[in-house]
């Protein structure tokens, strides 16, 4: 068994990797040559790794079990050999002996590599070191790696590497994979919240003639039977109120936008948002609904509503803090909006606190452009905040007691944005006005402003029941729940640089 190897003690240079690749090619026709499969064919597996060691003491003596999976060790002793078999729940040990196997299976081991998938076939024991592990009676190899994996007490350092070949990362590092495990319970759980609560899951566009339901710019495909430019959504907002319109009173879709726009920590561009909306209802009834699916799904996939994030503990039991905008600048910058209706006195305050504005900036923005500088990063604890003025909200119905507000709500974690909301604006004149200010908007140079959607005016013409509506970014959530410091870390596949 002399030629049997552990995984190597040392990285891997690209010189090795084109060595080792001939290697396991030579394997892998001496293995055709003398009619083993390189690339096998089904197994079928009665359990999983984790399991067998979990329930060991229900098993009778005896008891056969098959268990499929990746070899991650190799340790050869004469007529005497172990393998670490990895699947999906982590890894066994494999106790082979050239008795048990017979002579011609048991020279199958001298074939085989580190990273290879194999299924076997045998009884589970405790050894003498009081570890579980399957007694093998038989064994098949299903497939032939033939590159081989990182170097084992290192993993894949490299994480643009880790990016590029997630399906190496998977392999190697099995905090990753708990990490996609985790996403995948946090999205079922939020469908389970919304589920029980009569809203009613739908599937939107993709694709759309004009783009809207959010600030951004879109990427842009091009239809060749239609011989039309079509947008790639950037929310499907809009199309989901035209649902309520029709009569849906509670709708919520779970899926990917897309949006032409930079690259870093918290920014792909394309990413999993959820949008609810709910008809007769309006933004408080939302804010309760968001912090409430958010502190259920913590307690369903943690068992928490408590996360440690970054070395902060965040809890995200209700009820969060509630601030308007106006009162948050108050606090932290030192400027009081609450009078400030010139934009020339704006400015002064904005340059009083050492914010850049740009000269198009209403009063709106330049508030808004203070919060941004001024208060964003301190918002650690869940904390909504209300009161967003009408100038940056062209789809929020307008507040009843200041005419330049709307009834708008953002949800703030760790200093980043984490949800937004409000109650719709159902006026179709209205809604009308403040389409055509974003063309002005986007006339003058604002590639994010919205376009006049004529056809989601007449909907509104129709009717539309007073509606709270918002949408949570799912990937920053996965985020918080797995502290994960970059949305790569969330994502299977993040936007890449070409190479």
């Amino acid at each position: 068994m002399s030629d049997i190897k552990n995984t190597p003690d040392v990285e891997t240079t690209q010189e090795n990797i084109s060595e080792q690749m001939q290697i396991r090619r030579q394997k892998m026709n001496t293995l055709a040559e003398s009619g083993i499969e390189p690339f096998g064919r089904r197994f079928d597996p009665t359990g999983h790794a984790e399991a067998i060691k979990e329930n060991f003491e229900t098993f009778a003596e005896g008891h056969e079990i098959r268990l499929a999976g990746r070899i991650m060790a190799i340790r050869g002793h004469g007529k005497t050999s172990f393998i670490d078999l990895k699947d999906k729940s982590g890894s066994i040990q494999c106790y082979i002996r050239k008795d048990a196997l017979g002579e011609d299976s048991y020279g199958l081991l001298k074939l085989l590599d580190i990273g290879d998938i194999v299924g076997v076939a045998g009884s589970v024991f405790r050894t003498h070191m009081g570890e579980i592990s399957i007694k093998v009676s038989a064994m098949e190899l299903l497939s032939k790696a033939l590159r081989p994996l990182p170097e084992k007490w290192h993993g894949l350092k490299d994480v643009d590497l880790r990016y590029r070949q997630r399906y190496v990362d998977l392999i190697v590092n099995s905090d990753v994979q708990r990490t996609f495990v985790l996403r995948s319970k946090i999205i079922r759980s939020m469908r389970k919240f919304l589920d029980e609560r009569d809203f009613l899951e739908v599937e939107t566009p993709m694709m759309h003639s004009i783009p809207g339901g959010a600030a951004a710019k879109p990427f842009i495909t091009h239809h060749n039977a239609l011989d039309m430019n079509l947008y790639m959504r950037i929310a499907p907002e809009l199309y989901l109120k035209r649902l309520i319109v029709g009569g849906f009173e509670r709708v919520y879709e779970i899926g990917r936008v897309f949006r032409n726009e930079g690259l870093s920590v918290r920014h792909n561009p394309e990413f999993t948002l959820v949008e609810v909306y709910q008809a007769y209802a309006d933004y408080n009834d939302l804010m309760e609904l968001t912090e409430g699916l958010i502190y259920n799904v913590a307690l369903d996939v943690l068992g928490t509503a408590k996360v440690v994030y970054q070395d902060k503990e965040i809890d995200f039991t209700p009820p969060w803090n509630r601030v308007s905008m106006i009162n948050a600048v108050k606090e932290y910058a030192g400027v009081d909006f609450a009078n400030i209706t010139d934009v020339e006195e704006a400015r002064a305050a904005a340059d009083k606190t050492g914010v850049a504005i740009d000269k198009s900036f209403g009063v709106g923005k330049i508030l808004n452009a203070i919060f941004e500088h001024h208060v964003e990063a301190k918002l650690i604890q869940p904390t909504f905040i209300t009161g967003y003025p009408k100038e940056i909200s062209p789809l929020a119905k307008g507040s009843k007691d200041d005419a330049g507000m709307t009834d708008r709500f953002e949800a703030f974690v760790f200093g980043r944005e984490l949800c937004n909301g409000f109650s719709e604006l159902n006026d179709p004149l209205d809604q009308k006005e403040r389409f055509a200010k974003q063309v002005e908007d986007r006339a003058a140079g604002d590639d994010e402003a919205h376009m006049m959607d004529e056809d989601y005016i007449t909907a509104l013409e129709y009717g539309m029941p007073p509606t709270g509506g918002m949408g949570i970014g799912v990937d920053r959530l996965v985020m918080f729940f797995t502290n994960s410091t970059s949305i790569r870390d969330v994502l299977l596949f993040p936007q890449m640089k070409k190479l």
